[in-house]
């Protein structure tokens, strides 16, 4: 049984579709891709309604479903935390704008494809370079 939580007008609503949103690829069958991705020489840092756009962006861009976003500003000019909630997991970010560099995880599972989160990432923060890292969660074996 497959249960899913979304927030609708502050309240929960739970939906059971009995989908296995296990992912299929090569053979192997798991949980959902993990991307850990690094942006060096990144813009737009300290920007949280910015990042909000960029992180919804790059969550429809893969085929997501957003159920929530928040994001926190630790100060004028400083560093953004925040969350894109998805149906089919995440993408979070941390920023340090007095750095350039942001850390990004992408987790998905079912037919979202994190990797074309990638291209609206490279678009919305102009990285000079971008680092990415592919986890498969909860490999069966």
């Amino acid at each position: 049984m497959d249960l899913l939580a979304r927030d609708v007008d502050d309240t929960t609503e739970t939906i059971d579709n009995g989908t296995d949103y296990f992912v299929e690829r090569d053979g192997q069958k798991f949980a959902g891709m993990h991307l850990l991705v690094d942006l060096w020489g990144a813009t737009g840092l300290d920007d949280p309604a910015g990042i909000d756009r960029a992180l919804c962006g790059a969550a429809r861009a893969a085929g997501a479903t957003i159920l929530h976003s928040h994001f926190h500003h630790f100060s004028p000019n400083g560093g953004v935390s925040g969350v894109v909630v998805l149906a089919e997991s995440h993408i979070s970010i941390h920023t340090w704008p007095e750095r350039d560099f942001a850390a990004v995880d992408i987790f998905m599972c079912g037919d979202c494809d994190p990797h074309d989160a990638l291209p609206i990432l490279r678009d919305a923060f102009r990285p000079d370079r971008m680092d990415c890292d592919e986890q498969r969660r909860g490999l069966l074996r």
